[in-house]
């Protein structure tokens, strides 16, 4: 048996097979979890295509984090493919527009797209966990993926305030919620070549940081070790941490410059 035996997991934001949605669904379902994916927009059916590899092939539903009649409408989309509850929930969602919110532009960036930013990447988080909350069986995990936020990345930006603010917000969840059982927790993951760091202008710098002072290491095209990390967060393996953000980045973190 896989230490997922038997749950329900909903994880969203799956884009392409390099995406870390990808490697968490594959492993989720290996582990015994039942799986329903999801994106959103025109990224839909680019996601059902690529979910097509994985066996078996987990339903797609599309979700827009930022759409109100989308999370009002969510338990009862959840409800034709899960019976007995949402054991698990993975937040694998962010954006900020990389034409005024990244890539040095940080003194110029107006309201509007920050707000933008801060909505998909921090506040859904709260938003999505709402809106399955009656769905949420007791000792179930919340999920989500952070690019370390306690310092400022070159190119990084606003995207860095919208990860600070998810950590945070999984924080305040996880306050929250654990009278009910509920765990909220962030992996912090390295640089992995997806679709969202190539729409960062000058993220291969971030491999370049990451060859040079990663103690372990680092892969940036496999997701594989942060996938794990966020399924065992998931497992019962876990039962009494929340509020927690575990790095998995071959220990950079833990380095000085």
């Amino acid at each position: 048996m896989g230490i997922l035996e038997g749950k329900n997991i909903l994880v969203t934001g799956l884009t392409m097979n390099t995406s870390i949605a990808y490697a968490v669904a594959d492993i989720a379902q290996r582990e015994g979890a039942n799986v329903v994916v999801s994106s959103a927009g025109r990224a839909v059916s680019l996601a059902r295509r690529v979910a097509g590899r994985l066996n078996p092939v987990p339903p797609v539903i599309e979700l827009d984090v930022t759409d109100a009649a989308h999370l009002e409408a969510l338990p009862g989309v959840l409800a034709e493919y899960f019976t007995g509850g949402l054991d698990g929930v993975v937040h694998s969602i962010a954006y900020a527009n990389p034409e005024t919110a990244l890539g040095g532009k940080f003194l110029e960036t107006g309201w509007d797209d920050v707000a933008q930013s801060l909505h998909v990447s921090a506040y859904s988080l709260k938003s999505l966990t709402m809106a399955v909350k009656p769905l949420l069986n007791r000792g179930a995990g919340i999920v989500g993926l952070t690019f370390d936020a306690t310092v400022a990345w070159p190119t990084y930006d606003w995207m860095g305030v919208s990860k600070a603010a998810l950590e945070s917000t999984s924080r305040y969840l996880a306050r929250y919620l654990g009278p009910e059982g509920i765990r909220s927790n962030i992996v912090a993951a390295g640089p992995i070549d997806s679709v969202a760091k190539k729409a960062i202008p000058g993220a291969n710098t971030f491999n370049d940081i990451w060859a040079a002072r990663a103690p372990l290491g680092w892969d940036a095209s496999d997701g594989t070790a942060t996938a794990r990390a966020v399924v065992a967060l998931l497992s019962d393996w876990f039962p009494a941490t929340t509020g927690e953000i575990v790095h998995v980045d071959g220990g950079l973190h833990a380095t000085g410059a």
